[in-house]
């Protein structure tokens, strides 16, 4: 008997993105227009004190990374155990994951508060950017510890669709993230001017509120996902190695990749303080349009996951084609668009006119590929990791960084006598090899898992 097709009705899925999607899209774009306006201020400045907070990031971003890997690797668990209903394992999960990202944070926090300029010294030898950046990196370390909290408590509100919470945390957090650098790179109010070290203190003060309010919204509001202290901590051994099986590899992976934009970066640092605060300009305002669209990845996540783990393996399937082919429409119009408005952005800052012209052309660079990256990364972040195929993906990133991308900005950078915008456009090799792989992977089917399956 012929099988019928699996038909994904498109209104319905259309609001279930709205409602899933949108507010996780939302709060990505509050979040990097808020880092530009950041940036922007910084850069006001001079190019020196934004290569500077450019440089003193790179900690942070691998941070990022490590704590929005494992987060991501525990979300396809309360993914699927949302779609069973299951909230004592949810709460499991979630106790998991916060000791384990408590524990990374405290490595980081360590040397980043005691030890910041020999932190510096690994990504750059420019003297006026460390000495301006080490103030940046010892204030901004309790950040560390604050992220690791709220991080997977933000998954864990994400993947049971209360994809609101987050948004208007964040949409308080990082407004009173802008008004503390106003205030106090500027010395406003009868605040001190303080500049580089302003713009950390804002930061730190404004983790701070946000996992006030993250406790709050959980544990004084009485939310699904609160409970007692014990249910987060009663994993048993079969549930913390299903979870690390399946999580750890997406550290890696993300820590890994983090590690290889950090080495990018670290490379563009030795090409001069114009070229680093060009490339540093561009990626702000690139990851302005590439965060948001990039919630794909994660209402990918939630809705394909809560179908793996109702059993639906062939809907599964379907609706993850579905939710690629509108990925690739919108990072096509979203790339047109960073195009286009690639000159009145970059004219926002303090540039010289080689600084202008080189991150005009590497927004360029950006938009042309939007699309190619977008698809990489719907695979990557949803559909293999909803999966549980995330060996895959680890390899698959790791391997595209590693042995191609970072190899070749290698040879540009110190080889090479050409400019910063075509050392950029090298780079983007990988995101070309990384497509073909994902299309293979995504069609073998290989990647739909049941990870909770004998999960008591």
């Amino acid at each position: 008997m012929k099988e019928q097709p699996i038909t994904i009705e498109t209104r319905p899925l259309y609001r279930t993105l709205a409602r899933v999607a949108l507010p996780i899209a939302l709060q990505s774009l509050i979040a990097s227009s808020l880092n530009l306006v950041d940036s922007l201020m910084v850069g006001s400045l001079g190019e020196a004190e934004l290569a500077a907070v450019g440089l003193s990031s790179q900690l942070f971003f691998l941070h990022w990374g490590v704590m929005f890997g494992f987060a991501s690797g525990s979300a396809a668990f309360f993914a699927q155990f949302w779609g069973t209903q299951d909230m004592a394992n949810i709460k499991r999960v979630l106790g998991f994951a916060v000791a384990f990202s408590f524990g990374v944070g405290f490595l980081f926090f360590v040397p980043a508060m005691f030890f910041p300029e020999s932190v510096l010294r690994i990504f750059t030898d420019i003297p006026e950017a460390i000495v301006l950046g080490k103030g940046y990196v010892r204030i901004a370390s309790i950040s560390f510890l604050t992220v690791s909290i709220t991080i997977p408590c933000t998954a864990a509100l994400r993947a049971t669709q209360q994809t609101k919470l987050p948004l208007f945390i964040s949409m308080f957090v990082f407004s009173s993230n802008t008004l503390l650098n106003y205030l106090l790179i500027f010395g406003k109010l009868g605040l001190p001017a303080m500049g580089v070290n302003g713009a950390a203190t804002a930061t730190m003060i404004s983790r701070g509120i946000e996992l006030i309010l993250i406790l709050y919204v959980i544990f004084g509001r009485k939310n699904i996902i609160a409970g007692k202290l014990k249910e987060y901590f009663h994993w048993n051994r079969m549930l913390a190695a299903r979870v690390m099986r399946s999580a750890l590899p997406v550290t890696v992976n993300e820590t890994m990749w983090s590690l290889g934009m950090v080495t990018y970066n670290a490379f563009y640092g030795r090409m001069g303080i114009t070229e680093f605060a060009s490339v540093q300009a561009s990626m702000t305002i690139n990851t302005l349009f590439i965060m948001a669209i990039f919630s794909l990845g994660d209402a990918l996540l939630i809705l394909v996951g809560q179908r793996i783990g109702m059993g639906q393996f062939d809907y599964a399937f379907e609706l993850t084609k579905r939710l690629l082919r509108i990925g690739v429409f919108v990072g096509i119009g979203s790339g047109i668009l960073l195009i286009l408005t690639a000159k009145p952005i970059i004219g926002l800052f303090n540039f010289s006119p080689d600084g202008q012209r080189y991150a005009i052309y590497i927004l360029v660079i950006y938009g042309a590929m939007m699309w190619l990256k977008l698809y990489n990364g719907l695979n990557i972040i949803g559909t293999f990791r909803c999966g549980g195929d995330t060996k895959y993906a680890m390899f698959l990133e790791v391997g595209s960084v590693w042995l191609i991308g970072v190899p070749l900005v290698y040879i540009g950078v110190f080889y090479l006598d050409i400019p910063v915008y075509f050392v950029v456009l090298m780079a983007q090799a990988e995101e070309i090899v990384k497509g073909f792989f994902c299309r293979s992977r995504f069609r073998s089917k290989k990647w739909i898992n049941s990870l909770i399956q004998g999960i008591d």
